[in-house]
């Protein structure tokens, strides 16, 4: 059974910081894409954060970039974001996927508030 689970959001004031992290059960992490992406009430949901297979590579939105960077182990089976200076703007759902050409799996999602 396909698992991804995510953990690490909170409440935090403006300029805060927050380590989200997202494990992964159930099929090969090594072989998939990973990427962070966030849906905030009455709007899309938007990619914050990929990072390739092995970990070489990452890209990031925009609004994101210089404050969020994506990580993961592949041994652990795991998958972090970290988030330095927060803003009210960051306020939102934050999902795990996991993508290759075979499948795509999502998390449940944790919520994140910047608010003061």
């Amino acid at each position: 059974q396909v698992q991804l689970v995510e953990s690490g959001g909170g409440l935090v004031q403006p300029g805060g910081s927050l380590r989200l992290s997202c494990a992964a059960s159930g099929f090969t992490f090594s072989r998939y894409s990973m990427s962070w992406y966030r849906q905030a009430p009455g709007k899309e949901r938007d990619l914050v954060a990929r990072i390739t297979e092995i970990g070489y590579s990452t890209n990031y939105a925009d609004s994101t970039k210089g404050r969020f960077t994506i990580s993961r182990d592949n041994a652990k089976n795991t998958v972090w974001l970290q988030m330095n200076n927060l803003q009210p703007e960051d306020t939102a759902v934050y999902y795990c996927n996991a993508h290759n050409y075979l499948a795509d799996y999502w998390g449940q999602g944790t919520q994140v508030t910047v608010s003061s």
